[in-house]
């Protein structure tokens, strides 16, 4: 047995009998003789062994020097969880830790039979592990004693505050004896955080290890560009690509996750969902699934973020960009535990690759950028599994191999070799074709890259323009929706009476009118066609109150000048002098008046028109009716009065 320094004995035999040859650093830590019977607020990555961290500063304070636990009378311990997989979780990690105890634990959980956990607790149970709301409730309803407690443990505690359990927090700490421990497990230490510890620990120690500050080593970050509409295709052949024992999926929204579902499992994967629509038994099956190898990929919500502890999780996909650096962190957590190696793929769609860029660095995270996984790579990948695979090279016993000289008298070798491609490529997933997306790297210069991006543009024309309302607000959005380009892609934007001219990256020139299709349509009515060279100004000319627009050119910018290097003509402005004669040149009659004055109730103010009246273009504003002398006179006197 292996002697762990702090450790209650059965304890001890406990983390031998599971495996454990070493601590992790925050289980170390916490175990620290400074630290006993005292309050502590720890915070460490996700996936450094806190629930066990925790299970083990609990032994002395719970056990009393004393080998096993005595009749279960009231509850001695209570662990707080945000959510019922975690506090499912929770449980099952205190069970096997202090099966040598004879601890008995109960749990507590929303979603579950209440009638249940009331007979549980009515036979007396040690330790209690449950939700906020759930706990809650026993305590108002007199099921669950509480004044025995000797220790409080809050698991997850910057997520049951972003859950909104304060006030059910509050009410289990305040209901709790005074003299109690308390100890705040947290990923992050906010100012909430510190908040609810100052006011509820006595003196609490600040529990950090050396790995909070860094990047998780033991998982592996990847930003996947994609085509915005390849979302899933690229999520395909990731999954193909790794053939990971299991993965995990994120979505944003139920609705994906049923859609995603759906999809891979008629595409012969081995799915299941976990979203919080689902029922507790529901989601309950769904994880079991995944334990015992019946599925391999879980589509989930952030429902599953945290607590869920899947041994043999290799590769966590995010398919829709995680909106903070925790939710990125706790999503990616779920693989690269406990010592094992895992991937954390980001699939990122053009239009949110600045995003991603910021978040990933707020995360402290450097993740490798390059493209989906092609269906070309994954055949290779294919390839060196399945001669990598060790029924290959293993040795034949005599009966296999009899039977084997038999398959060779009667079928030619690269028959049989044949055989054993279909029967292992079977039930496999056929690879996506994907647009190509262009570079995938993170240029050093975005500016310099640009620049030489546009070396020898090639030029479209749509058949919209100004007389269409044409801007390029809505025109910069079309085009990327409908010919799969970037707005980096994306040069100069001419726009004149009845046409446009556009500048695209010569390297995606052929991709554009691919995916545009033999009709070259866009939105079903602009046409598109390819201009050989520089294009030149059509006979309507620009409409110069509106000018023509370039990303980052002056208006009158002309592309055969520019080409020479010649640059644009500077235009000169001189103020008009108007006179009172030539302000209303046309023939036309001035606003209020026949002649060719202005009369001086139309000349501008400056002031803004009087509430309740009407101003109109090119008059000043229209005086209302002088106010009744008597009604004044009552105004005056009614303020003097006042």
């Amino acid at each position: 047995m292996t002697d762990f320094k702090g450790v209650a004995p059965a304890l001890g035999r406990a983390l031998g009998k599971r495996g454990y040859s070493v601590l992790t650093p925050v289980q170390t830590a916490i175990l620290a003789p400074e630290l006993a019977d005292g309050d502590v607020l720890v915070s460490a990555q996700t996936g450094s062994g806190k629930t066990v961290a925790f299970g083990l500063a609990l032994a002395p304070t719970l056990l009393a020097g004393e080998e096993r636990f005595g009749r279960a009378a009231e509850p001695l311990a209570l662990a707080v969880a945000p959510t019922r997989e975690l506090a499912l979780q929770v449980k099952r990690e205190l069970d096997w830790l202090y099966e040598m105890t004879g601890a008995v634990t109960a749990s507590c959980i929303g979603g579950m039979d209440m009638g249940n956990e009331r007979r549980a607790l009515g036979r007396g149970a040690h330790i209690v592990v449950g939700t906020p709301g759930r706990l809650r409730d026993h305590i108002e309803r007199g099921s669950l004693n509480v004044a025995g407690l000797r220790a409080v443990v809050l698991d997850e505690a910057d997520e049951m505050l972003d859950l909104g359990f304060r006030e059910d927090l509050e009410f289990i700490l305040d209901a709790a004896p005074t003299d109690r421990r308390t100890l705040m497990f947290s990923a992050t230490v906010p100012r909430t955080i510190a908040t609810l510890a100052k006011r509820y620990q006595r003196n609490a120690v600040r529990v950090s290890t050396a790995e909070e500050q860094k990047q998780h080593l033991d998982i592996e970050y990847r930003a996947l560009a994609v085509a915005p509409n390849d979302r899933e295709n690229a999520i395909i052949n990731v999954l193909r690509y790794y053939d990971a024992k299991s993965a995990l999926v994120f979505c944003a929204t139920r609705a994906t996750v049923n859609h995603m579902t759906s999809r891979f499992a008629n595409r012969g994967f081995a799915v299941v969902a976990l979203s919080g629509e689902l029922s507790q038994n529901e989601r309950t099956h769904a994880l079991q699934a995944m334990r015992d190898g019946r599925a391999r990929v879980c589509i989930a919500t952030d429902v599953a973020a945290r607590g869920i502890d899947l041994p043999d999780l290799e590769l966590v996909i995010h398919a829709d960009i995680p909106k903070t650096r925790e939710t990125l962190l706790h999503r990616s957590g779920r693989t690269g535990r406990a010592g094992r190696k895992g991937v954390s793929a980001l699939i990122v769609p053009h239009n949110l690759r600045y995003r991603t860029e910021r978040l990933l660095d707020s995360a402290n995270v450097e993740a490798t950028w390059a493209k989906a996984p092609s269906a070309d790579e994954i055949l290779t990948r294919d390839r060196e599994r399945i001669l990598a695979d060790p029924s290959l090279s293993g040795p034949l016993n005599a009966e296999e191999r009899a039977f084997a000289a038999e398959l060779l008298d009667r079928y030619s070798a690269e028959q049989i070799a044949g055989a054993f491609l279909r029967q292992r490529m079977a039930g496999m997933s056929a690879p996506e074709e994907l647009l190509d997306t262009g570079p995938a790297g993170r240029p050093a210069d975005r500016k310099e890259a640009r620049r030489d991006a546009f070396k020898g543009g090639v030029w479209f024309s749509l058949s919209v323009g100004h007389k269409h309302n044409a801007e390029p607000r809505w025109l910069l959005p079309m085009l990327c929706r409908a010919g799969h380009v970037t707005k980096n892609e994306i040069g100069a934007i001419r726009i004149f009476n009845t046409q446009t001219f556009v500048e695209l990256n010569a390297d995606c020139a052929e991709r554009f009118l691919e995916v545009l299709g033999p009709d070259l349509t866009m939105e079903k009515t602009i046409r598109v066609a390819r201009v050989d060279g520089l294009p030149e100004m059509p006979d309507d000319g620009p409409r110069e109150a509106r000018g023509s627009v370039h990303r980052g050119k002056k208006p009158g910018w002309d592309p055969q000048a520019a080409a020479r290097g010649q640059s644009a003509p500077k235009r000169k402005f001189t103020r008009r002098q108007e006179t009172r004669d030539d302000a209303f040149n046309d023939d036309r009659p001035p606003p209020g008046g026949h002649s060719g004055e202005k009369s001086k109730s139309d000349r501008p103010t400056g002031k803004k028109p009087h509430k309740g009246t009407f101003a109109h273009r090119g008059q000043g504003a229209v005086r209302p009716k002088a106010a009744d002398p008597a009604v004044k006179k009552r105004k005056k006197s009614k303020k003097h009065a006042d």
